[in-house]
């Protein structure tokens, strides 16, 4: 499980700092990590996010925003058309935050790839990248790793993110028909194991 920030092989900085840098560049490979966190660090100071604690599959499960209405912050489809999530009221839903340049986040999208094809009609699942490059980053990629049920949504200023309180990557929220919160997880997940099958019975 990482905190939100901007890439790097093997850890995720803090969202505030991502955020206050609302002009960065998208994600760099690898080699210019280097200089480019050094000029991050002199523009602006960071506040670091605490890692939440591991839990059975990676993932720490909150449900103190349980009944919480889900935020009515736009986000974009492919293609930049604007979505809400009050447009998937009426079933349960699971709302994913991720990135391309966040391990565990990609670790688990296989599975909650699976899990949307299982549960058309019945749960939607949508997956919202908070990669700073948009659309135009995220489509390649999902067509590189061959995913299929789930559609290819984007937040590129994190700001739906930011309305539900959430401040790491990857941050999964679980709504009820109604809109509701029911709970939440940090970290990633193997949404087709057990725990998380649990889990996702709680919506009733």
């Amino acid at each position: 499980m990482r905190s939100l920030s901007r890439p790097s092989l093997i850890a995720c900085l803090p969202l505030v700092a991502a955020l206050s840098l609302g002009g960065c560049d998208k994600a760099k490979p690898s080699n210019e990590q280097g200089a480019d966190n050094a000029a991050t660090a002199a523009a602006a100071p960071t506040v670091p996010v605490p890692a939440a604690p591991a839990a059975p599959e990676g993932g720490k499960v909150d449900r103190s925003h349980k009944g919480e209405a889900m935020p009515a912050m736009p986000f974009a489809q492919p293609g930049g058309a604007p979505a809400t999530l009050a447009s998937f009221r009426g079933h349960p839903l699971l709302v994913n935050f991720w990135a391309t340049w966040c391990a565990p986040c990609v670790k688990e999208l296989p599975t909650l790839d699976a899990l949307a094809g299982r549960e058309t009609g019945k749960m939607a699942v949508v997956a919202i990248s908070m990669d700073m490059g948009g659309d135009a980053q995220v489509g390649p990629f999902w067509k590189s790793h061959g995913l299929t049920a789930l559609t290819a949504y984007t937040d590129a200023k994190n700001r739906l993110l930011q309305a539900t309180g959430a401040s790491e990557l990857p941050t999964t929220i679980l709504y009820d028909a109604k809109g509701k919160e029911v709970l939440r997880t940090t970290g990633g997940m193997d949404w087709s194991g057990p725990d998380a099958a649990k889990l996702l019975g709680e919506v009733g």
